[in-house]
């Protein structure tokens, strides 16, 4: 089997079998998202993925996890939850919520960005190029899930947003005295890699595969899907099966 070169434009996921199959790892600047069941192995490979950047000579800079679980545990270890959070709530979807319960969730969620945009934001000054969404869960319809609403406007209005723009948003009426430092502190959202875990309703591999996307499923704007599950084998093994990357610059093979 020959293996494409490994390109310096790439990130490295952290695991050397998959960047030689992925051309030298994930591109810098766009959406990669990897769905499975809970517990088939998302979490550790976007550890592996973040941890990978200490090691990137352009970078040498770990990158950030930005968990947005929606039951105070990823594993839905709920007693643990309880325990350690003394958490107590549940997951909803925007069709458990009426006109007015969706909109002040809206307006709370609106008053809580701010944290979000400090955190990304200073951490991107400070030369972190990597970000790994962790904790989505199954939604019927994703155009209908909280998590994705969120992860849709960070994505495009932080991630991906030029960042004087970013810091005017964080500093809002303070701006002006901030903005030499912000130019100062600029960077290149198009460096920076995304890596998105979401966990499916299935778990054997092949229904992953041919699962049909639905309307506001975020799979549909990633440059990379990859689907991780369990083959129907004697010796369940965990695989993964990369099935897209549109990017003109990509050198991965067919097969893979």
């Amino acid at each position: 089997m020959s293996v494409p070169a490994s390109s310096p434009h790439r990130q490295s996921t952290g695991v050397p079998g998959l960047d030689q199959r992925l051309g030298g790892g994930l591109l810098p600047g766009t959406l990669t998202v990897v769905a499975g069941a809970t517990g088939i192995g998302k979490t550790q490979l976007g550890l592996q993925f973040a941890r990978a950047g200490l090691t990137a000579p352009d970078e040498q800079r770990g990158g950030v996890i930005f968990d947005v679980s929606a039951r105070g545990d990823s594993q839905s270890h709920q007693d643990y939850a309880r325990r350690m959070f003394d958490y107590r709530g549940s997951r909803v979807t925007r069709r458990d919520l009426d006109h007015d319960q969706w909109h002040r969730w809206q307006a709370e969620l609106n008053a809580r960005l701010g944290s979000a945009i400090a955190f990304l934001y200073g951490n991107f000054v400070q030369g972190v190029r990597r970000v790994v969404f962790d904790g989505i869960e199954p939604a019927d319809r994703p155009q209908e899930s909280i998590q994705w609403n969120l992860l849709e406007y960070v994505y495009h209005q932080i991630v991906r947003k030029d960042p004087e723009w970013v810091a005017r948003d964080l500093f809002r009426q303070h701006y002006r005295p901030q903005a030499r430092a912000a130019a100062q502190h600029s960077y290149d959202p198009q460096q920076i890699g995304c890596l998105m875990l979401s966990t499916s309703h299935d778990t054997m591999l092949d229904e992953l595969i041919s699962r049909p996307l639905d309307e506001g499923d975020s799979l549909t704007n990633a440059n990379l899907r990859a689907a991780s599950g369990r083959r129907r084998v004697l010796r369940p093994a965990h695989v993964a099966a990369s099935l897209r990357d549109a990017h003109p610059a990509s050198e991965m093979p067919d097969h893979v």
